[in-house]
C-alpha cells in the first residue's frame, strides 16, 4: 500500500506540473496533502516532517548554491549589455564570407554566450532576435538557420559555468553519499561543482566541433542551403584589431570564471563573484552600466533565484513524503531488479529524464528526479561524474526535440509565422539531435571523456 501512495505521490506531482500550476507550491502542496492523508491511514509517519527545519537551513547555509544568484547576475549583465550583438557582428564580418560562415559565427556566438551566462532561453531568444533576420536575408534555408540557432542555444546546459551543472552537481554530491551510506562506507568521498566542471568541458567542446562539422560538411555539399554572400556585399577586409578587442573581454571573463575554478584558486562560489564582479566591468566598457539597467538585471536576478529557492524548498517537502512512503526502497528495488543490471537502469533513467524534459524544466527535473533515481545508480558503481554529463546532455537532447523541446517554443516566440514556420524549426533540429544522440553514445562506450580531465585535475 505504502509503495502505491509513493507511485501516486509522483505521479499527482508531474500531473500537476503539467497542467501548469506553480512548481513549488505544486511540489510542497501535494506532498503534504499526501503526508496528511498517509498519516490519517496509518501509512505515513509525520516524524518524516519534523526534518525540513533543517533541511530547508541547510539549503539556506549552503555556500554551492550562493553561485546561482551569482552567475544568474552575470547571464543577465551579460545578456543586456549587448555583448552577444557585437560578438555575431565580429564575428560574422571575419566568417561571413565564406560558404557557411555566417551559421559558424551563430555558432560561435552561441559558444560563447553559453560559457559565459549559461542560460539557454536567453542565448536561444537572443540569438533569434539577432541572427535569424541577417540568416534569412542571406539566403540561408530557414531550417539550416532554425537548427543551427536552437542548437547554439542550448549549449548553455552542458558548457561550463552552467547553472544546470551548479544545481546538478549540489544534488549529486548529496545522492552520492547517499549511494555510500547505503554501501556501508561511512566516511564516503564527495563529488563537487568543479568535478562537473572539469567533466563536462570536453564532451561541451567535441559537441561544439560536432556542430561545426556538420554546418561545414552542409555548406560544401550543399551550397545553396549556406551561400556566402554576393560580392557586392563582401567587405574587403577584416579588422583583425577589432576582432581581437571584441571576442578578448569575453574570453578574458570565461578564461577567469572557469580557469580558477579548474585550477583550484576558487571555489564555484567565488568563482562566480569573481564573473558577476566581471560581467558588471565589460558593461561599464561597452557603456552599457547604467542605473535602469543595474536595476532590471538585479530584479531579474532576484526572480529567477527565488524560483530556484522555492522549487528547492518544495522538492525537500516531496523528498520526505516521498521517503515516508518508503519511495526510494521501491525504486532501488524496480531499478536493480531490471533486465540488463545497471545497463538496463541506465537505459530506463535515461527515458524517463527524456520524457520528462518534453514537459518539466531542468530544474523541476533536477530537484525533483535525480534525487530519487541517483542514490540508486550510484550505489550500481556508476561514476558520478559521467552520469551527472550523461543527464545534462540528455536533457540538452530533449530540449531540441520536436514537438515539446524548450528551445523550440523559445524560438518560436520570438519570428513570426511568416518568416519561419513551426515545420522548419522542427525539420532544421533533425540533424542536431542526431548529433547528440552520437554524443551520448560516444559517452556510454568512452566513459574517460567526462572523467578523464577531472581525474587529471582534482587526482
Amino acid at each position: 500500500m505504502n509503495t502505491a501512495m509513493a507511485l501516486l505521490l509522483f505521479l499527482s506531482v508531474c500531473a500537476c506540473l503539467m497542467a501548469g500550476f506553480p512548481v513549488a507550491f505544486t511540489l510542497a502542496g501535494v506532498s503534504l496533502a499526501f503526508a496528511g492523508l498517509g498519516a490519517t491511514l496509518g501509512l505515513f509517519d509525520m516524524a518524516f516532517m519534523a526534518a525540513l527545519p533543517n533541511r530547508l537551513f541547510g539549503i539556506m547555509t549552503n555556500e554551492t548554491l550562493l553561485a546561482v544568484p551569482l552567475f544568474v547576475f552575470m547571464g543577465v549583465t551579460l545578456e543586456r549589455s549587448q555583448i552577444a550583438e557585437k560578438l555575431l557582428k565580429t564575428l560574422a564580418s571575419g566568417f561571413g564570407q565564406m560558404r557557411g560562415g555566417l551559421g559558424v559565427a551563430v555558432l560561435g556566438v552561441g559558444a560563447l554566450m553559453a560559457a559565459s551566462t549559461g542560460i539557454v532561453g536567453a542565448t536561444v531568444v537572443t540569438m533569434g532576435l539577432l541572427a535569424l533576420p541577417t540568416m534569412l536575408s542571406r539566403g540561408y534555408d530557414p531550417k539550416v538557420a532554425a537548427g543551427t540557432i536552437c542548437a547554439s542555444g542550448t549549449l548553455g546546459q552542458i558548457i561550463p559555468p552552467s547553472i544546470v551543472l551548479v544545481l546538478l552537481g549540489d544534488v549529486l554530491s548529496s545522492a552520492y553519499q547517499q549511494a555510500q551510506l547505503r554501501l556501508g562506507n561511512f566516511s564516503p568521498d564527495t563529488v563537487s561543482v568543479g568535478d562537473l566542471f572539469a567533466g563536462a568541458l570536453l564532451p561541451g567542446l567535441l559537441l561544439v566541433g560536432l556542430y561545426l562539422t556538420y554546418i561545414l560538411i552542409t555548406a560544401w555539399r550543399q551550397p545553396h542551403r549556406m551561400p556566402a554572400p554576393p560580392t557586392s556585399e563582401r567587405a574587403e577586409s577584416v579588422d583583425v584589431f577589432r576582432l581581437v578587442r571584441i571576442l578578448l573581454a569575453p574570453l578574458a571573463l570565461i578564461v577567469a570564471v572557469l580557469g580558477s575554478i579548474l585550477s583550484g584558486i576558487a571555489a564555484p562560489t567565488e568563482a562566480a563573484a569573481v564573473g558577476a564582479m566581471g560581467a558588471m566591468i565589460l558593461a561599464g566598457m561597452e557603456r552599457q552600466l547604467t542605473r535602469a539597467m543595474l536595476t532590471a538585471v538585479v530584479r531579474r536576478t532576484a526572480t529567477v533565484t527565488s524560483m530556484v529557492f522555492a522549487i528547492l524548498f518544495g522538492a525537500s517537502v516531496f523528498s520526505l513524503a516521498f521517503r515516508g512512503f518508503g519511495g526510494d526502497d521501491a525504486v532501488h528495488a524496480l531499478l536493480t531488479n531490471l533486465p540488463g543490471g545497471v545497463i538496463g537502469a541506465m537505459l530506463v533513467v535515461m527515458v524517463l529524464m527524456f520524457l520528462l524534459g518534453f514537459v518539466l524544466d531542468f530544474i523541476e527535473i533536477t530537484f525533483v528526479v535525480v534525487p530519487i533515481v541517483g542514490p540508486v545508480l550510484l550505489s550500481m558503481g556508476l561514476d558520478p561524474v559521467w552520469l551527472g554529463v550523461m543527464i545534462a546532455i540528455n536533457l540538452q537532447t530533449s530540449f531540441l526535440t520536436p514537438p515539446f523541446g524548450f528551445a523550440l517554443f523559445y524560438l518560436r516566440g520570438v519570428v513570426d509565422d511568416a518568416s519561419l514556420s513551426t515545420g522548419d524549426i522542427y525539420r532544421g533540429v533533425i540533424p542536431f539531435i542526431v548529433i547528440q544522440l552520437a554524443m551520448l553514445a560516444l559517452l556510454s562506450v568512452w566513459p574517460a571523456l567526462a572523467t578523464w580531465l577531472p581525474g587529471v585535475i582534482y587526482g
